[in-house]
């Protein structure tokens, strides 16, 4: 088969060739390439050992107990892999004895599922181009399919190689990467497959944080991610993970006088769904915007169910949720903030001075983001995706924000202030630029420097 080439990569077989070693490309690059997509991160494996590679690419380097030296250009990463065998998971994560190994077949069986143990053997020889060059040039391989790989592509499965049980568990994050690459490609699972995710999800434990939080936010951050998060319920994972999700199936929201048709946990699926938001803490917001209304659920004597001050207990949720899972600070407080906000109100009647109130709960980078929540939350209830308030309040977000929104906005500053009154620094200062915040904020005063200044004196007079 004919594959286009990147300069680099041919330079990298080329190397390997001319000095006589195996050389194949391997994972997800073959995958792209069977089934015509830009190929993003190149792989290979070869019969060569680390210290030979190194010889090969001087500037590589090898940290690790794994055989693989990573070689950059242009900023781009290249992991070059020497044929290896394992032996051992006694942490359910990483093999116990790695030795290297002598055939290309001793290194695709330890791997995971069959659309990733393929590899490409090249059979004709490039004409070694530079690193400089940008072209791509065409050239020959043979496909190494030992596990019929290709045929799942086509039939759109991730099946296990070899026996799915022991796969697991010697990586118990096969179960996250199963579910997510999944996710990412549209794909079922293979019955079996499945199967023994369900009978393993306990092995999940012995898995850090921050490997299930990686897993996790790239299948957030795919189309068909409520139907990846439909996977995770259903083979048991999404307990594991998002306890807190979970609890919302079966809390009912129908009741006299409430939009709502579908239980807590659904509604916030079908809201996931309907997100058209491929950032992944906003999607891990709208599956926990209503997590709070478990805990706060009453009936009323009419029968209408309420759900008072759920974005309170959500948001407390929210946080615990982001620090169990380890995500950054910032990350973090961009998630308890659209968890904590959602319920804001959409009103003709609102002032200038309540729009500004919810951009300083929400934050200015945030706005785009709660907006999208909102619409998801509509949509994921079965109410239209907007309305002529929420349209309305979207502009209003837009004029408010044209006109002073901070005390730093001010035309003029603390220098100004103590320069023009002949004062020192103190609290006084920040009282005089305050006051004519007020004023300015109110639509008493022009946020001119002239008119601004005139006033400070006049306050200023009046203060003596």
């Amino acid at each position: 088969m004919k594959v286009n080439l990147p300069a680099f990569v041919e330079q990298i077989l080329n190397k390997f060739l001319n000095a006589g070693h195996e050389i194949y490309i391997v994972g997800g690059a073959v995958r792209d390439i069977l089934t015509k997509k830009e190929v993003h991160d190149w792989d290979f494996t070869t019969n060569a050992t680390p210290e030979i590679i190194l010889g090969l690419f001087p500037d590589g380097f090898y940290d690790n107990l794994f055989g693989t030296v990573g070689v950059l250009n242009q900023s781009s990463l290249y992991e070059i892999t020497t044929f290896r065998k394992e032996m051992g998971y006694s942490d359910a994560r990483h093999p116990d004895k790695v030795s290297w190994g002598k055939t290309l077949q001793e290194d695709l069986i330890r791997r995971d599922f069959t659309i990733d143990a393929m590899a490409l053997r090249p059979t004709k020889r490039g004409s070694g181009l530079q690193p400089e060059a940008s072209a791509e040039r065409q050239a020959l391989f043979t496909l190494i399919d030992p596990h019929n790989g290709q045929d799942d592509i086509k039939k759109k499965i991730i099946r296990a190689v070899g026996n799915p049980a022991e796969r697991f568990q010697e990586d118990a994050l096969r179960m996250m990467r199963a579910i997510r690459i999944a996710t990412q490609l549209g794909f079922s699972i293979e019955e079996k497959t499945f199967q023994a995710i369900k009978n393993n999800i306990n092995l999940l434990d012995k898995i850090s944080a921050e490997r299930t939080r990686d897993e996790l936010l790239k299948l957030l951050s795919y189309p068909f991610a409520a139907d990846g998060y439909l996977l995770l319920r259903n083979s048991g994972l999404a307990e594991k993970i998002l306890s807190e999700v979970e609890a919302g199936f079966g809390v009912q929201q129908k009741s006299p006088g409430r939009h709502h048709l579908l239980d807590v946990g659904n509604h916030s699926l079908e809201s996931l769904r309907n997100s058209k938001s491929r950032d992944p803490i906003v999607n891990l917001a709208i599956l926990l915007h209503d997590a709070g209304k478990p805990t706060v659920a009453r009936v009323q004597k009419d029968g209408v169910i309420t759900f008072y001050n759920h974005e309170m207990v959500g948001a407390s949720l929210a946080r615990s949720i982001a620090k169990r899972l380890k995500l950054s600070k910032k990350q973090e407080e961009k998630l308890v903030t659209l968890v904590r906000w959602h319920q804001f109100s959409v009103d003709e009647k609102q002032t200038d001075k309540a729009i500004r109130r919810f951009i300083r709960n929400v934050g200015k980078e945030n706005i785009k983001d709660m907006l999208q929540l909102r619409t998801a939350d509509r949509l994921g209830g079965g109410a239209r995706e907007t309305s002529w308030r929420m349209e309305l309040f979207k502009k209003k977000l837009i004029e408010v924000q044209k006109e002073p929104f901070l005390i730093t906005d001010l035309k003029i500053n603390g220098n100004e202030v103590m320069k023009t009154l002949k004062i020192h620094p103190g609290p006084l200062v920040g009282r005089l630029l305050n006051q004519l915040f007020e004023e300015v904020v109110d639509k008493k005063l022009k946020n001119e420097k002239e008119a601004l200044l005139k006033r400070l004196k006049q306050i200023a007079r009046k203060l003596k």
